[in-house]
């Protein structure tokens, strides 16, 4: 069976993703490699599985586990074997030698998302024989089932639950769109972070955030005591209406640079700022709330509408204050999600135009489910939960 194609994958992509590299994808090359190790053995043989032929050349035998050694670490690969002896895949030889060029048709065949024909050339260009389309069809399969079982994987007891949403460029009927990027991230009972979960929806609305909420609930998330994030007007409605009774933390980083949208002249920028700093560094409420009606008198006339606004809005980014002290830096703002953020961006940014929502679904997903493996192999802890377990009442 030979394979002929004139896709050639463009250079300076290959060069792009070469230099970020795509340390989160042994999965990914795990699947692989076992997909083009069955494949030449089933060349090997001449036969199709259960397929009765004068051609055969052998009987298959099962797999044998091997781990081999890379800079991603340990990837455990499954070995065909033959019965009469004999057979050993090149393909594991040569994608050993050829780590990176493998990393790189993994990426390209996740982010193309849609035509497993190119995938197809790119796997035979590389491993020297032709893979069929059902092959790599069906390791694409394999990586979503990885994947929606992470993300539909069982929750339990998460006292904090933070949220928040980035955007990426999704191909819809011809047009480029932007999607939203929901994802959420819980702190335990122990102190330790957990992706709760991910979603791509083509825009940030009520409907969207709700349906992502209430998916979370629906396998097992309770026990929430504070949600942080920001204001956005759909995820403030989903909130309300999934966790109705829980506090809500609006990310004070957040609210210093909605302020900015408020001040009359830009020499006020920083003396704002640092107006708000005082307020969010109280050393309680109490304090903090006089803080805040000393600058709301402030600006009443010469900005009316920022004390306006400081006054109806900072109390929002207050309610961490409910909270034990040694908690409330980490509880105050969602700034620990602009890692995962960052993450995604680095990989998502040489993409530039997703396909297809499930192309950009798979990729994020592969991100944050390795961020998430190398939290729960961490022993630091992130946020210290007090001694007697204690929490504050809702």
């Amino acid at each position: 069976m030979t394979y002929q194609s004139d896709f050639t994958l463009p250079s300076e992509i290959l060069e792009h993703i070469a230099e970020q590299g795509f340390d989160f994808l042994p999965e990914l090359i795990r699947i692989v490699i076992n997909a083009a190790m069955q494949a030449e053995r089933q060349q090997y043989l001449q036969v199709a599985p259960y397929q009765h032929s004068p051609d055969r050349r052998g009987h298959a035998n099962g797999y044998k586990p091997k781990t081999i050694k890379s800079r991603m670490g340990e990837i455990k690969l499954d070995i065909p074997q033959v019965r009469e002896g004999g057979f050993y895949p090149g393909a594991l030889e040569k994608g050993q030698r050829s780590e990176r060029a493998l990393t790189l048709t993994l990426a390209e065949m996740y982010v193309q998302g849609v035509s497993t024909r190119k995938v197809t050339a790119i796997v035979e260009q590389l491993c020297g024989y032709s893979v069929s389309s059902s092959v790599v069809s069906q390791a694409a399969k394999l990586l979503d089932e990885t994947l929606e079982d992470w993300r539909k994987g069982p929750l339990g007891e998460f006292p904090y639950v933070f949220l928040d949403a980035r955007y990426e460029k999704v191909r819809q009927s011809g047009q480029v769109r932007e999607a939203a990027i929901l994802f959420a991230v819980g702190v335990d009972l122990e102190g330790k972070r957990q992706i709760l979960g991910v979603s791509v929806s083509l825009s940030e609305h009520e409907v969207h955030w709700r349906a992502f909420l209430q998916s979370l609930v629906a396998r097992g998330l309770n026990s929430v005591q504070l949600i942080i994030s920001d204001a956005h007007e759909g995820l403030k409605a989903a909130r309300i209406a999934v966790f109705g009774g829980v506090p809500w933390q609006r990310c004070q980083f957040h609210l210093q640079q909605n302020a900015g949208a408020h001040v009359t002249r830009q020499d006020m920028r920083r003396e704002v700022a640092e107006d708000l700093r005082t307020v969010f560094n109280a050393p309680d409420r109490y304090t903090a709330e006089a803080y805040l009606k000393k600058i709301v008198q402030k600006y009443v006339q010469v900005a009316p509408a920022l004390a306006d606004w400081l006054e109806k809005n900072i109390p929002e980014g207050l309610t961490v204050f409910s909270f034990p002290a040694s908690q409330r830096r980490r509880l105050r703002t969602s700034n620990g999600l602009e890692r995962l953020s960052r993450e995604i961006k680095r990989r998502t940014r040489v993409v530039s135009i997703f396909p297809n929502e499930a192309a950009c679904l798979r990729l994020i997903s592969a991100v944050l489910m390795e961020l998430n493996e190398e939290w729960q192999v961490d022993d630091r802890i992130y946020l210290t939960i007090e001694t007697n377990g204690s929490l504050p009442s809702p």
